[in-house]
């Protein structure tokens, strides 16, 4: 096995994947953690299940994770932690993993987790998660007894123990989810759901509420600490502020809104950090539906880049605590190259771009019409910034629609269906970019599943450097695919990305052991409590 300790962190993120060796611990208790307690998280997010499985992102991942528990879990470091494996290794050639499994883990049902339960949610998720590209190289899992598991892989697969994490991989029992129903649509996906997580759930209501009970078996001895977790939903950002000054919310995670987070910091009974999001690389970006004229021109595409200044959206409207974001890979990833084709703000360039693309102003001003979504619950970041871009191309003469959603579901929706021209949205590199950034990319993903491919952006040669770097375990050859690959897609633009998005979770001060890993919020809250 690898010995990270004297590789720099950069490095670490591409190697440490490889290792197979535990680094035991986890964070520290302040204190001697207390018993007992509900602890009320909210959310601006309404999701539609809670099976992530077959569901990715955060709104998902906060209560998926608490249910199901996954083979392992990792620590601040990007080192991998055992969670239902207490053992692990990753073969030479990249082709199989090996997990030996816990004997004493149950699901919530009594029923005893085993490999079988392992080998069908690996494949479950295979054919099911809109991440395609993480399980995309599994052909089996092997099951040689009821506590080892070995997933043979086509290629070498460098991204496949971070694909163990909680949010990515939860193991689902396959006395209940086997029964034949289609895994998207299957009712214990909301109701009467079981896993082997620290809490099990006890009330699902859409859009509104979650409620998590504490599981007596869980199989860390101990734990969880607390009796209760509570989601509740509200679109508001301001009322849930609220709610955490009154007391009434102990936690907001993903929390953006620059206003609010002064008002956090500024707050004596209450906490803020933004650790705990190196895992997500979450990227606010404007997406275009290359399918559709005229945004099926780059040289359109480019142009409407043009009337954009990021450091403008960074500072006025994002309070400073956001960061321009020019490429695909998050700026802190051993992939990231700095060298991208940037567009700086330049209206003259824009509206002469127009012009040689065919789309000159009418005696109104007007070039043509577009519409731009935006994803719900975070104004500052999505709608405000969609606004934004509105006042922007109306200076070239391109009229924008800014069109709400109701909610997630029915903003999902336009994006699975392509039913958009332009949109806002926040999408996530997942640790690695075989999890996160080629899902995007793909044309084999051009799928009716929000994040996915939903630009229909088609480029055989992007493709290709994306399957060549994803089944390389040198991290050095695969920085080399990824830098050509950051290159062609800056300069086609399928997507103009404006900025990190600056996630935080605030919290009462009462709350201990905020969750500061890597995955942060996505992963058990098994070692939280109130103080």
């Amino acid at each position: 096995m690898m010995n990270l300790l004297n590789i720099s962190r950069r490095k670490t993120l591409a190697l440490a994947l490889l290792a197979g060796m535990p680094a035991m611990g986890t964070l520290a208790a302040t204190d001697t953690p207390t018993r007992g307690g509900t602890l009320v998280i909210g959310s601006t997010q309404a999701l539609r299940h809670v099976n992530g499985a077959v569901q990715s992102g955060i709104a998902t991942a906060v209560p998926s994770t608490q249910i199901f528990a996954s083979p392992l879990r990792f620590d601040d470091k990007w080192n991998a932690q055992p969670y239902l494996a207490e053992k692990w290794s990753l073969a030479a050639d990249g082709k199989s993993l090996t997990l030996n499994l816990r004997k004493d883990a149950v699901f919530h049902d009594g029923k005893p987790v085993t490999s079988a339960d392992v080998a069908f949610s690996i494949m479950a998720i295979k054919a099911n998660h809109p991440f395609t590209t993480m399980m995309g190289p599994v052909d089996k899992v092997e099951t040689p007894d009821a506590h080892t598991a070995i997933i043979r892989m086509s290629t070498p697969h460098p991204a496949i123990v971070l694909a163990m994490s909680p949010a990515l991989c939860p193991i689902l029992p396959k006395h209940i989810y086997g029964d034949g129903t289609d895994l998207k649509l299957h009712p214990r996906n909301s109701t009467d759901v079981v896993g082997s997580g620290p809490f099990r759930l006890t009330e699902f209501k859409a859009g509104q509420r979650i409620v998590l009970e504490r599981f007596d078996k869980f199989f860390l001895a101990g734990k969880p600490y607390l009796d209760k977790i509570i989601v509740n939903i509200n679109p508001d950002s301001n009322s849930l502020l609220l709610g955490l000054e009154r007391g009434e919310i102990q936690m907001i995670p993903y929390a953006t809104n620059s206003t609010e987070l002064k008002r956090v910091a500024a707050n004596p009974a209450l906490n803020l950090t933004n650790k705990g999001f190196d895992g997500i690389g979450a990227i606010n970006w404007l997406a275009f539906n290359t399918a559709k004229k005229p945004l099926n021109d780059v040289n359109v595409r480019k142009a409407i880049a043009m009337t954009i200044d990021k450091k403008f959206v960074s500072k006025a409207l994002h309070g400073g605590f956001s960061q321009p974001a020019d490429g695909p890979i998050v700026a802190g990833s051993p992939f990231a190259i700095p060298d991208l084709i940037t567009y700086p703000l330049d209206l003259k360039k824009a509206a002469e771009m127009l012009d040689a693309a065919g789309y000159k102003a009418g005696a109104d001003g007007e070039r043509f019409k577009l519409t731009i979504d935006y994803l719900p619950g975070q104004d500052e970041q999505q709608k405000n910034v969609a606004e934004y871009i509105r006042a922007q191309l109306k200076k070239v003469g391109v009229m924008v629609d800014v069109r709400a959603s109701a909610d997630f579901p029915s903003w999902a929706k336009r994006m699975a269906t392509h039913d958009f021209d332009l949109s806002m949205d926040v999408v996530f590199n997942w640790g690695d970019p075989i999890i996160g950034v080629h899902r995007t990319y793909l044309s084999t993903n051009i799928r009716p599943i929000v994040w996915t491919n939903t630009q229909s952006y088609n480029n055989p040669k992007v493709d290709e450097l994306l399957n060549t770097a994803g089944s390389l375990l040198d991290p050095t050859k695969r920085r080399a695919y990824y830098a050509t690959f950051q290159k062609i897609v800056t300069d086609e633009l399928p997507i103009h990305f404006i900025n990190n998005t600056p996630y935080h979770t605030a919290s009462s001060k009462k709350v201990m052991n905020v969750p500061t890993t890597i995955w942060g919020p996505a992963s058990p809250f098994d070692e939280v409590y109130l103080k």
